[in-house]
């Protein structure tokens, strides 16, 4: 098991950015939001590195939701 408090506030916020791209394709799937909510959530991080790391992410929950 891993202890989450000792990763870095980088490692960190990576977890979250996966969280909410896996929630966010969760939501288009069940049509609870539209494709729209993708592109809200990638423009409010303003790092590049972390929206990159996000788009990817949502690509990957996209196709393992079975999400066109």
């Amino acid at each position: 098991m891993h202890n989450l408090t000792l990763l870095s506030e980088a490692e960190k916020n990576r977890i979250e950015l996966d969280k909410q791209a896996a929630y966010a394709v969760w939501q288009v799937k069940n049509a609870k939001k539209g494709y729209e909510v993708f592109a809200e959530l990638s423009n409010n991080i303003e790092d590049d590195d972390d929206r990159d790391f996000f788009n990817r992410a949502v690509s990957k929950y996209k196709t393992q939701m079975g999400v066109a």
